[in-house]
């Protein structure tokens, strides 16, 4: 059996501060990815020099765009599965080598389970998801999928879903999740939800959306 190729997609705005350690870091576990979503500053050439792969936006598209990207290319580049993985740090790189492990040994998609979540719209979403898939933490950005999980529905996301239509996609099927707790670090640029308000309407309009698709 050949060996399980996996992308661990970045999406980076504008992250020179933490991009370099996460890259090489997460390198250490697997080919990374960074989608450069129209950064102004030297995130692209960083993560080039920690040996990243990067794709870059002309101008900042979002925080889905830029996942729809990183899933095209990975899909383009015949990985088998891809791990979704913040640039600011929070998400610790070693955690990779759970997710890689869950994937091997047959998960369709594996979920980060964070153990704080600041914003009273992110309860609720978990709320929603906890009763109907027992999924714990919907919006947390360190996912893993199977390549053919996304080339099922055919994109990752078409509704600024915040990063949970292909894993609500998923839960619908009732393909394999597993879930995987850690503790978060300490973030080092803004919020990629947004300040407190906009975070929670933007958290808030794609439950309601998710909701809907049920």
């Amino acid at each position: 059996m050949g060996r399980f190729r996996i992308a661990l997609v970045v999406p980076a705005l504008n992250e020179a501060a933490t991009i370099a350690q996460v890259a090489a870091a997460a390198g250490a576990h697997a080919s990374v990815v960074v989608v450069d979503d129209g950064s102004t500053d030297d995130t692209p050439a960083l993560a080039r020099e920690a040996g990243a792969i990067v794709v870059s936006h002309g101008t900042n598209r979002g925080y889905d765009a830029a996942l729809n990207t990183g899933f095209a290319e990975a899909a383009r580049r015949g990985f088998e599965a891809v791990i979704t993985l913040d640039a600011d740090g929070q998400h610790d790189p070693s955690l990779v080598a759970q997710f890689i492990a869950a994937l091997q040994g047959g998960a369709d998609v594996v979920l980060g389970v964070r153990d704080e979540r600041p914003r009273i719209a992110e309860h609720l979403f978990a709320l929603y998801t906890r009763s109907l898939f027992g999924i714990s933490d919907p919006l947390c950005g360190l996912k893993g999928y199977r390549i053919g999980v996304y080339e099922s529905l055919g994109h990752f996301d078409s509704y600024g879903s915040i990063g949970t239509e292909l894993m609500l996609f998923a839960a619908r099927r009732g393909l394999r999740i597993e879930q995987v707790p850690f503790k978060v670090g300490a973030r080092m640029d803004d919020p990629r939800f947004g300040r407190l308000f906009s975070a929670n309407r933007r958290i808030l309009r794609a439950l309601f959306l998710s909701w809907g698709r049920a």
